[in-house]
């Protein structure tokens, strides 16, 4: 597909980028295979450069709580 072009997608904010990424780690370990652990360990870093880009821009980042990573996570598994 063309989801690569950005101008495709609408702009998502650094929260959105973190809930979204947060949901897709809840996602890869609620699966059984163990292949998935460095794709797991990689979405947790990008986590932690968005928390940096925001903090180095003065920019603070609702903490992603379980019950919003889950009602995520129901939503998208529906």
């Amino acid at each position: 597909g063309l989801d690569f072009i950005p101008g495709l997608h609408p702009i998502l904010t650094l929260s959105k980028m973190d809930q979204t990424l947060a949901v897709y780690q809840q996602i890869l370990t609620s699966l059984p295979s163990r292949n998935v652990v460095q794709i797991s360990n990689d979405l947790e870093n990008l986590r932690d450069l968005l928390h940096l880009l925001a903090s180095s821009k003065s920019c603070s980042l609702p903490q992603t709580s379980e019950l919003q990573t889950r009602e995520s996570l129901d939503g998208v598994l529906e």
